[in-house]
């Protein structure tokens, strides 16, 4: 099996492909300019001396006029050791100092290679315009040209290999370097586990594309601690909410059947026994109820739902225990909503039912419904004592209950009814919010407008 490379060691190959190919273009591109400005410069060169052997050969006709001239066109061509020519008129050569191989015919510049020289070779008439004219065939030995375009291809090879590796190398550490934060990451998500969430990154040490990604980091790392702190202190929770019942059903039972009783005793017992045993099925059954809601299997029915109409039959159901408690219940308002019947009436009873047990005799409980161009607003407030600033983030905590003196396996209330009604809420797509201020605590449910 081929190991994985590294993201570093792909960023270092990276980098020298890139390097090499770039290297390489430029290579090819700096060759064939300096191909081609050789080529210029013997186009020139060749010209030039054309021009010099047209002045030397003018009035030249036959082969016998020729030779008059010939001491003279030597003399200039000797000036030029890398340079032959060949003259031919009428099938006849002329002159002839050109290797023996069969040269191109036709006019213009040519290249030709003959025993490991290469040559440069031009044709071009004597006297232009003239078909008649003598044709001259100038041989240009350009072989130091070709050996330095060699060593110019060699430099380029060697070029793009060195700068690959360097390049590599280069890359390879800088790549290691710029990857130091994710190795952070990885160093303090590998440490992570149920006793160290509370660690976080750098942020202000991480580059900027980087930061974002540490951010959120950090962000799940605080979720989680959150999610873990709120775990352990469910369970603990549970545990303390039904230690007393079970310890009070296992102490009654133990203390019954230490003797023979009498029927009625039994009777007693099994009664109480039910009592905790109800309450312990309902703490169950509420736990379950706000695990649907965690996993999103709470889907509420969507029926539309005349909120006056509820609220005042709930109403009816608390006026007994309102009227037991010296405390008035008002109604205000009125307005319409989709969603599930059971559920927002289970919400709401839970909201009345902890506002009738916080209001002081004499005091009142107002139901207010106002319907407006962005949905429903229901407010259940009351008067009585505050509730300080610092506790009302926690009221929709499980378990929690802002009465510090707090009672053990109450089978009347567990803390979790304002759990329950914000999941409610939350299903049917609204929010739920508390407000204490003035004498008044206020509960906001705000509900979305259903097209």
């Amino acid at each position: 099996m081929i190991p994985r490379l590294s993201l570093a060691s792909r960023l270092a190959l990276l980098f020298a492909a890139c390097t090499a190919v770039v290297s390489l273009l430029a290579g090819v591109l700096f060759n064939r300019a300096s191909e081609a400005h050789f080529i210029e410069l013997d186009q020139q060169q060749l010209d030039s001396k054309l021009v010099a052997l047209r002045s030397t050969l003018q009035g030249v006709e036959s082969l016998d006029s020729f030779a008059q001239r010939e001491a003279q066109l030597r003399a200039e061509l000797n000036r030029q050791p890398d340079l032959t020519l060949r003259i031919t008129a009428a099938g006849q050569r002329w002159l002839d100092d050109a290797p023996s191989v069969s040269l191109p015919e036709a006019p213009g510049l040519h290249t030709l290679q003959n025993a490991g020289t290469d040559y440069r070779v031009y044709n071009a008439p004597l006297r232009p315009g003239q078909p008649a004219s003598p044709q001259l065939t100038l041989m240009l030995d350009i072989t130091h040209h070709q050996h330095f375009l060699q060593r110019m291809q060699h430099l380029i090879w060697l070029t793009v290999g060195l700068s690959a590796l360097a390049t590599a190398l280069l890359g390879a550490w800088a790549a290691r370097s710029g990857l130091r934060p994710l190795r952070r990451m990885g160093e303090v998500a590998a440490s992570v586990s149920a006793h160290s969430l509370t660690q976080r990154l750098p942020q202000q040490q991480m580059p900027a594309e980087l930061a974002e990604l540490a951010q959120a980091f950090n962000a799940m790392l605080g979720r989680l601690d959150d999610a873990f702190q709120r775990l352990s202190a469910f369970s603990a929770d549970i545990a303390h909410e039904l230690r007393t019942p079970l310890s009070n059903l296992l102490t009654q039972t133990q203390v019954i059947l230490t003797q023979p009783r009498p029927l009625e005793d039994y009777r007693e017992a099994l009664h109480s026994n039910l009592e905790e045993l109800q309450w312990m099925a309902q703490l169950v059954n509420d736990m379950l109820y706000l695990a649907k809601a965690d996993h999103g299997l709470l889907v509420p029915k969507r029926e539309p739902l005349v909120l006056a109409d509820e609220v005042e039959t709930l109403l009816e159901f608390f006026a007994l225990l309102a009227e037991d408690a010296q405390v008035s219940l008002v109604r205000e308002g009125g307005a319409q909503t989709v969603g599930d019947r059971g559920m927002l009436r289970r919400a709401l009873s839970n909201l009345l039912d902890n506002a009738l047990r916080f209001t002081p005799a004499g005091g009142q409980v107002r139901v207010r419904m106002v319907e407006g161009a962005r949905g429903v607003t229901l407010t259940v407030e009351n008067s009585g004592e505050g509730i300080p600033a610092d506790v009302v983030p926690r009221l929709f905590d499980r378990f929690y209950r802002a009465d510090p003196a707090r009672h053990e396996g109450s089978s009347e209330h567990a803390g979790l009814g304002l759990a329950i009604t914000q999941s409610i809420v939350r299903a049917h797509g609204g929010r739920i919010f508390c407000e204490s201020a003035a004498g008044w605590t206020r509960f906001v449910i705000e509900l979305p407008k259903v097209n």
